[in-house]
C-alpha cells in the first residue's frame, strides 16, 4: 500500500477557467501537506502536460471555455491507453455528476467545496491512483522474470525464440540472411565439481557479459540453460559474417576468469546455422546449430563449427530435423 508520505508527494494538475477556485484548491492542497501541485487556467495545456509530467491526480473543472473538460478527458484517454485515468471531477451542476463519471472521471467533487469531502476524496483517490501504479510495475516485473534468466538478465529461451522468429521475418523482408550460434563452455563442469556452483554461477555471469560485450546492439544474447548460450545475429549476408563474430566470441571466452583469489580458465564451442541456407524455421535452425556444436565438440573443442553440409544432406534426404552425432554428450 502506498505511505502517507508517497500520497503527499505525488503529482497533482489543478485545471480550472477560475483564478479564485484555482487558488483555493492550491491552499487546501498547501495546507493538508502535498508537495507537488500545479496548475492551469487553459484546458488544452492539460494533455500537453500530462504527457510530460503524468500526473497522479488531475482535478478537472467540467465547465470551462474552449475545451470543456469532458472534451479534455476524452484526449486523456488516448493517453492513457486503457489504464487508469486520474481525474477528479470538479462541478457544481449535479446532473454532470454521473456523465463525469461515464466519461471517465474516477470521482468528483461538488461546488462549493466541502473541506472534509475535498480532503478525503482527493486522498482516496490519490491511494487507489498510486496502488494502481504500483500493481502495473509488478506486473511488468513479473513479465520481465518470465522471460529471462534470473541468473545472468539474458532472454531464456521463451524469449529467444520470439527473438528469432523476429529475425527471420526480418531478414525475409530485407532480402538479408540470419545466423544462429549455439554456444557451450568447454571444461565447465569440472568448475562446479571442483571449486562449487558458487564459482560456477560467477563463471556463468562473466560469460554472459563478454557475450554482449562481443555482440552488436541489435544481436540476441540468451541463455538457454546450464552452461549453453545462444547468439542470434540479424543482417547477415554469408556465413563468413557469422564465422567472424563466432571466432571473436571463443577468442574471448578463453580469457582468464578472476573471480576471488582464482584465476579460472575454459573455452567454448560453438555451432551455426544460417537462414534461409541451412533452414527456414525457427526450431530446425535450432537444431542444425546444436548438431555443429557437436561437431565442434568431437573436432577438438573451443572452435566453431558450421551445419550447412549437415543441412544440405537433410535436404536431400527429406529430413526435417538432424540426427545427434554419436558422441558423448556436450551438456
Amino acid at each position: 500500500m502506498p505511505s502517507r508520505l508517497d500520497i503527499l508527494n505525488a503529482k497533482i494538475l489543478v485545471v480550472d477557467d477560475s483564478p479564485d477556485n484555482i487558488d483555493l484548491m492550491e491552499e487546501i492542497l498547501r495546507e493538508e501537506g502535498y508537495t507537488d501541485v500545479s496548475s492551469t487556467m487553459l484546458p488544452e495545456q492539460v494533455c500537453p502536460l500530462h504527457r510530460q509530467h503524468n500526473y497522479d491526480l488531475i482535478l478537472l473543472d467540467l465547465q470551462m471555455p474552449g475545451l470543456n473538460g469532458f472534451q479534455v478527458m476524452k484526449g486523456l484517454k488516448e493517453i492513457e491507453q486503457g489504464g487508469y485515468l486520474p481525474v477528479l471531477a470538479l462541478t457544481a451542476q449535479p446532473s454532470f455528476k454521473i456523465a463525469a463519471l461515464e466519461a471517465g472521471a474516477r470521482d468528483f467533487i461538488s461546488k462549493p467545496f466541502d473541506l472534509l469531502e475535498v480532503h478525503k476524496r482527493i486522498h482516496n483517490m490519490l491511494e487507489v491512483r498510486l496502488l494502481y501504479r504500483e500493481l502495473a510495475q509488478y506486473s511488468r516485473a513479473q513479465q520481465e522474470l518470465a522471460l529471462h534468466d534470473a541468473l545472468t538478465g539474458l532472454p531464456n529461451r521463451r524469449l529467444l525464440e520470439d527473438r528469432i522468429e523476429t529475425a527471420l521475418q526480418h531478414a525475409n523482408r530485407h532480402h538479408h540472411k540470419a545466423a544462429v550460434m549455439y554456444l557451450d563452455l568447454d571444461g565447465f563442469k569440472a568448475i562446479n565439481d571442483t571449486y562449487g556452483h558458487g564459482y560456477g554461477d560467477e563463471v556463468l555471469k562473466i560469460v554472459a557479459q563478454r557475450l554482449i560485450d562481443c555482440s552488436r546492439k541489435e544481436d540476441t544474447v540468451a541463455r538457454l540453460g546450464g552452461d549453453e548460450f545462444m547468439v542470434v545475429l540479424g543482417d547477415v549476408m554469408t556465413l563468413a559474417d557469422a564465422q567472424g563474430p563466432a571466432a571473436k566470441l571463443v577468442e574471448a571466452i578463453c580469457e582468464p576468469m578472476f573471480i576471488n583469489d582464482l584465476s579460472l580458465h575454459l573455452s567454448t564451442s560453438i555451432g551455426i546455422s544460417i537462414y534461409p541456407d541451412d533452414a527456414e524455421t525457427v526450431d530446425t535452425l535450432i537444431s542444425i546449430a546444436d548438431y555443429a556444436l557437436y561437431e565442434a565438440k568431437r573436432a577438438g573443442k573451443n572452435r566453431f563449427a558450421s551445419g550447412s553440409a549437415k543441412a544440405a544432406t537433410m535436404k536431400q534426404a527429406g529430413q526435417t530435423t538432424p540426427a545427434t552425432p554419436e558422441l558423448a554428450p556436450h551438456r
